[in-house]
């Protein structure tokens, strides 16, 4: 007589890496989000255990794929650049983004902002900042969970070194070297300033070898002339 077993495996846990929504509901929230996230970028671009992600999804919490959230940028110190689909912290060393950036749109409603405040509170973050036209509002990781930062008009980021400039008409962020982050527009601006500047000097320095060599060969046929008529020319200086 034979006995025949069936084995039924649990099915494995999908998470998704995209949530269905756009990454942003308007141009303005979107060129906040590039700049913000290209200029962490470049702020850490030397820094091989620093993780800068834009609307990446985060799952903090291993076998729950509903506990998500995807931040319009985020940094993790103490992990490796690369591709990721989604952010699965158990994958991670179990290591939390220390910050994240939200930029508000105008379909963001209170009870969605605070539910994600919440979320950033629960599940380890330090500090998150919320933009909302030349509206910026912070919160600190302090005894009672994330606690909102009421100066934030010349603010430096204790984690990024970054610094938040509202001393204009709209928010500036300022990396440790004192560079301003900027959109991908004034980079090209900038890069092509800069390369109208380098053809100017290398134009300036071909007249000025140009003019040395014009100099030279004036010099040498009045050398010339003179020892035609039996005069020794003075030595050149």
């Amino acid at each position: 007589m034979s006995i025949s077993t069936s084995t039924h495996r649990r099915p494995s846990i999908v998470y998704p890496e995209s949530d269905g929504k756009p990454m942003a509901d308007n141009t303005l929230q979107f060129q906040w989000i590039v700049t913000i996230k290209e200029g962490l970028d470049w702020v850490f671009q030397d820094r091989p255990d620093v993780f800068v992600a834009g609307d990446l999804l985060w799952y903090p919490v291993e076998g729950k794929p509903k506990i998500c959230q995807a931040p319009d940028a985020l940094v993790a110190f103490g992990r490796p650049k690369g591709y990721r689909g989604s952010y699965l912290q158990w994958e991670e060393g179990g290591v939390a983004p220390q910050v994240v950036f939200e930029i508000l749109s105008p379909n963001n409603r209170f009870g969605e902002m605070y539910r994600k405040l919440k979320f950033y509170e629960e599940y380890g973050v330090e500090e998150y900042y919320l933009y909302d036209h030349n509206v910026l509002e912070g919160w600190l990781r302090g005894g009672e969970g994330l606690e909102e930062n009421l100066v934030m008009t010349d603010w430096t980021s204790p984690r990024l070194g970054v610094r938040f400039d509202m001393s204009g008409s709209e928010l500036r962020l300022f990396g440790p070297d004192g560079r301003r982050f900027l959109t991908y527009q004034e980079l090209a601006q900038e890069h092509d300033r800069l390369a109208r500047e380098r053809d100017q000097a290398a134009r300036e320095r071909d007249q000025a070898a140009h003019e040395r060599d014009a100099e030279h060969q004036r010099a040498e046929r009045l050398a010339a002339q003179l020892r035609a008529m039996g005069i020794e020319p003075p030595p050149s200086p």
